[in-house]
């Protein structure tokens, strides 16, 4: 037989014969009503098609049970699989994940900073859209919400706890590597709007420094208005290959997202990459978003702990929320990145 349908907890209580603070009580803790009544409720629930709200059964609680999390891109896999490692641990913790998306603007980011603050949700984790973010509203959200910085880090912020990547480590890494295999690496930036962006191209000048060589830096600046990441990697380099520079170099790309963007480019004037190839002609990333093991050549790249970064980031965080940390000063967690070698370099 079908299942009488139940909308609220009114008809509920009528349903099973227990009073409608019994089942609030009962759907905040099973463990908080006697035994025997809870046995009464849970075979009443079997009888009726019955889905309790979920912010209702939080309302009057200590704890909303839930993390909040603002990402800036939804179409960039990076952010993906942070997300993922991000959820998986908040529910290994017992937390329900509410996730905003800044999608690049300043104004979005800001209004789902507000939404968390509305909702009163138990912690924050955010990932900054760079120069471009609201820092008197994430100060706000600080002041209001236990508050984390995961992957990106502002210079203006650095008394809030942080979790990401030790990019001097990381660039650094990949910087000698590519020394000890060719010519000194040339690095392509991107424009000064990202904070990863910025320190790694510091890591690249002072590593290239140390060990003896002239830094060069290229990407700086944007070939046209919103050509950002892919676009931009393919339409520095198409620009210096048809002056013929470059062809026979290593090229350090920001980022995975700009080295693929810097392989098509190589491509379209019959370049060929990679340590097997004549020429010289050399190109390697930053992150190892997923898509590197499939590109052509497969592209050489430090990968980024994205598990370990959004397990430290939840951790950190519900340290936070349960005041289990009286210290003020704030938690730095910084992970090495892992040289991974491909075709490309």
């Amino acid at each position: 037989m079908k299942k009488p349908k139940i909308k609220t907890m009114e008809e509920l209580s009528v349903a099973i014969g227990v009073s409608r603070p019994t089942l609030s009580r009962y759907f905040q803790s099973p463990d908080s009503v006697r035994g025997s009544t809870a046995k009464k409720i849970q075979l009443g629930l079997e009888r009726v098609e019955y889905v309790p709200n979920f912010f209702a059964t939080r309302l009057n609680r200590k704890s909303t049970g839930m993390i909040g999390v603002i990402i800036p891109y939804l179409n960039d896999l990076f952010f993906t699989k942070l997300l993922e490692s991000i959820e998986m641990a908040a529910m290994d913790a017992g937390y329900t994940v509410i996730t905003q998306c800044s999608h690049s603007d300043r104004a979005i980011e800001a209004r789902a900073a507000e939404t968390f603050m509305s909702m009163n949700v138990d912690g924050t984790l955010v990932v900054p859209l760079g120069n471009r973010s609201d820092l008197v509203v994430h100060q706000r959200l600080q002041s209001r919400l236990p508050f984390v910085l995961v992957d990106s880090r502002p210079a203006t912020m650095l008394e809030v706890d942080f979790v990401g990547t030790d990019h001097k480590q990381s660039t650094g890494l990949i910087t000698k590597y590519l020394c000890r295999v060719g010519k000194p690496p040339i690095f392509l930036a991107m424009p000064r709007v990202n904070f990863n962006a910025m320190e790694r191209e510091k890591a690249y000048m002072d590593c290239i420094t140390a060990l003896g060589h002239k830094p060069v830096v290229i990407g700086t600046d944007l070939v046209e208005d919103q050509w950002y990441f892919e676009a931009h990697g393919e339409a520095v380099l198409n620009d210096f290959f048809a002056r013929g520079q470059f062809t026979d170099r290593s090229i350090l790309c920001v980022n995975d997202r700009v080295a693929i963007g810097a392989l098509r480019a190589a491509s379209r004037h019959g370049l060929v990459p990679g340590r097997g190839a004549k020429g010289g002609l050399r190109i390697a990333g930053h992150d190892d978003y997923p898509l590197c093991p499939f590109t052509t050549p497969a592209l050489t790249t430090v990968a980024q702990d994205f598990e370990a970064i959004g397990k430290a980031a939840v951790s950190r965080l519900i340290e936070v929320i349960n005041n289990e940390d009286t210290d003020d000063t704030p938690r730095i967690q910084l992970f090495d990145g892992v040289l991974k070698l491909r075709e490309s370099a």
